[in-house]
């Protein structure tokens, strides 16, 4: 029996550098066809399909005549502008000989912090996917600044997976899949078949980058799998030079590392707010209140926190933290942190008489809280 559903299916297809480029010198054309070919298969077989591409650098450097990937932010964004219009050209021409129509959609994660933004991204990619397209998401280089990326394509992947609650998310990489040890080091490493996305130990048996192209190692795909998993999503990791990769996967032949969704699914709400990658602030919780939060699924009141750190708004998304530093918790809180300094330690009664009735009790109510 296959391990992955394929009719009526949504998968998300991430593609990585490493794969699209010839070493980082421009695209390597008869690759993105043959998987262009596989993702019509996927396509005719009743899959909805949302491909996560990256090379847009890469293209670019190829257009520019540049032999290194630059380092300086404007050059890079610059490389992206100039070879995002080069990747999306060579996938609608091979989509068009299938008679698929793709969509160009960038994001930033910007989009996807804003809650109106999401839901509009949400409907937008929605719709495309009734309208039988195929999307084609990549960052939008061009203008993201290094402070509000992704980070990688991976990060991305697993966020879009979460955005539209895909069934399956498929990450091809240069490597065969997860080993238990980096096998670059360790040649006897053995490569792991299946695993619980959100497994600790796994990131312990992930190492670093393994292309001078790519910005996301075998570290970024863990993650991403288990950020996937919140959404009910698994994850498969392979080899994207594997001949046939995407359409024996279909066939239900079981390549590279399966990452169960065995984390608790998360409501789209509290989903948003895991995909924020960046909070504004960070709460120090004492044990008692960890407790309630992790036991009791309770709202945080000030009374369990021991000091604010940062400076933020109302609205704005914090981090909490037990007394050891682990983060335990992120949410919506109800008060700037100045207000919030003020209330610390005090319990309902205190702040009753020292704000009147009227004011909220909660620091971070439950609905607006997600547990770690």
């Amino acid at each position: 029996m296959s391990r992955i559903a394929v009719s009526g299916a949504r998968w998300v297809v991430k593609i990585g550098s490493s794969l699209l480029s010839n070493d980082g010198q421009g695209l390597d054309l008869p690759a993105i066809q043959l998987w262009v070919q596989q993702l019509l298969a996927l396509h005719a077989a009743g899959v909805e399909l949302i491909l996560v591409t990256s090379g847009a650098v890469a293209a670019g450097m190829e257009r520019l005549g540049w032999r290194s990937r630059p380092k300086v932010l404007a050059e890079l964004q610059a490389a992206a502008s100039v070879g995002q219009a080069a990747l999306i050209q060579v996938y609608q021409g091979f989509l068009q000989q299938g008679g698929v129509a793709g969509a160009q959609v960038l994001l930033t994660h910007e989009d996807l912090e804003d809650r109106q933004r999401y839901l509009s991204a949400r409907a937008t990619l929605r719709t495309l996917l009734e309208m039988n397209t195929l999307p084609i998401i990549n960052e939008n280089d061009a203008v993201a600044s290094a402070e509000l990326r992704f980070g990688d394509n991976d990060t991305l992947a697993a966020m879009v997976s979460n955005l539209l609650e895909a069934d399956l998310l498929v990450i091809l990489t240069d490597q065969a899949g997860l080993y238990d040890a980096d096998p670059r080091l360790h040649p006897q490493a053995k490569l792991l078949s299946e695993v619980d996305a959100g497994d600790p130990q796994l990131l312990v048996m992930a190492g670093g980058s393994g292309s001078r192209v790519g910005t996301g190692g075998m570290r970024s795909k863990v993650l991403a799998a288990a950020r996937a998993a919140r959404s009910g999503t698994a994850t498969i990791v392979c080899a994207g030079r594997e001949p046939q990769v995407l359409e024996r996967l279909r066939q239900g032949e079981a390549l590279g590392t399966y990452f169960r969704p065995s984390l608790p699914k998360l409501a789209a709400r509290k989903r948003w707010l895991l995909g924020q990658l960046r909070p504004h602030g960070v709460l120090q919780l004492d044990e008692g209140a960890v407790r309630v939060l992790r036991e009791q699924g309770k709202s945080l009141l000030p009374v369990g926190v021991r000091a604010c750190e940062g400076n933020f708004g109302r609205g704005d998304l914090v981090s909490c933290q037990a007394p050891g530093g682990e983060e335990v918790a992120r949410g919506l809180v109800n008060f700037a942190s100045q207000e919030v300094l003020v209330r610390l330690g005090k319990n309902s009664q205190q702040l009753r008489e020292e704000f009147g009735e009227s004011d909220e009790i909660e620091l971070i109510h439950r609905d607006n809280l997600v547990l770690l």
